[in-house]
């Protein structure tokens, strides 16, 4: 099983798959999930000829459950830690949600050279919490209740999560596929308590405004305006205010997990902003290039 061990002997385990010569595309996984929330990408984007590279967090999946570094500082020293060790360069990062923040932080502080462009799918940034600079937040109480609902029964509370908004599979009309739900609840229980307790924190309050000033590559947002876990009104639309170079592709219909139910739209979007194209799908409601 490959790992790397950072400086403070925690293991991260890391899927490589494809040539090595290859450009890289890395992978970065959701709050309470592991590398292999991304098979479908990893796979699609392999036979398209690229190295394709997805880490467990560490507390998540099959790294190490520490009792330390379930902060977002910590967890993009060790993607920096990965990056070195692998010595990628020029390599493209995509983060989900959570690992969205991840990405956003790791492109702020990596060594020069190491990323060509960034993907962010219903990601956190800039900030989810609700505070007087971010009225549309999401109220700190409802984060509270996540953090009372997983320590009560972890079990149950992520079988809701997989099962409800995370899929939009509580919307009338949305037929719940019983394999992703068992999936993302696997996926879940994989990881410590502790880390996915810790992690709800992580994504509500930490801020990446600051962050995103930093970025001078390309960066792509992908969010939909029916995601219930990242709301829309407060993540996409304003990050991509901060960035120099950020592009947004807006959805409607589709939920938070949307890289794992519209594998097909998603994949051709990061393809597209790979290869330079213009980012364009019949799905979309609207696509705003913004240059800031």
């Amino acid at each position: 099983m490959p790992t790397i061990t950072t400086e403070d002997g925690t293991q991260i385990f890391y899927k490589d798959w494809g040539p090595r010569d290859a450009q890289a595309i890395v992978f970065h996984h959701g709050w309470p999930l592991s590398s292999d929330d991304w098979d479908n990408q990893l796979l699609f984007f392999r036979d398209k000829g690229y190295r394709v590279i997805a880490h467990d967090r560490r507390g998540h999946g099959r790294s190490s459950q520490t009792d330390v570094g379930n902060d977002m500082n910590t967890y993009a020293a060790d993607v920096i830690a990965l990056a070195r060790a692998l010595d990628l360069r020029n390599a493209i990062h995509v983060g989900h949600s959570t690992g969205g923040g991840e990405v956003t932080r790791y492109v702020a502080r990596t060594d020069p050279g190491r990323v060509s462009k960034a993907i962010l799918i219903s990601a956190i940034p800039p900030v989810m919490v609700k505070s007087e600079k971010n009225p549309d937040g999401t109220p700190i109480d409802v984060f509270d209740g996540f953090r009372a609902a997983l320590a009560a029964d972890r079990s149950q509370f992520y079988l809701d999560v997989a099962s409800g908004p995370f899929y939009n599979f509580d919307r009338p009309g949305v037929k719940p596929i019983e394999a992703l739900i068992r999936n993302w609840w696997r996926q879940g229980m994989m990881g410590g308590a502790n880390a996915g307790y810790d992690c709800i924190k992580v994504f509500s309050e930490t801020d990446l405004t600051e962050d995103l000033k930093q970025i001078d590559v390309p960066v792509l947002l992908i969010h939909s305006e029916d995601d219930q876990v990242v709301p829309y009104v407060a993540s996409a639309p304003l990050a991509v205010k901060l960035l120099r170079n950020g592009t947004l592709k807006t959805y409607q219909g589709l939920p938070h997990g949307c890289m794992t139910t519209h594998p097909d739209l998603i994949n051709a979007d990061i393809l597209a902003f790979i290869q330079g194209k213009p980012v364009t799908s019949s799905q979309a409601e609207r696509s705003e290039p913004v240059l800031t």
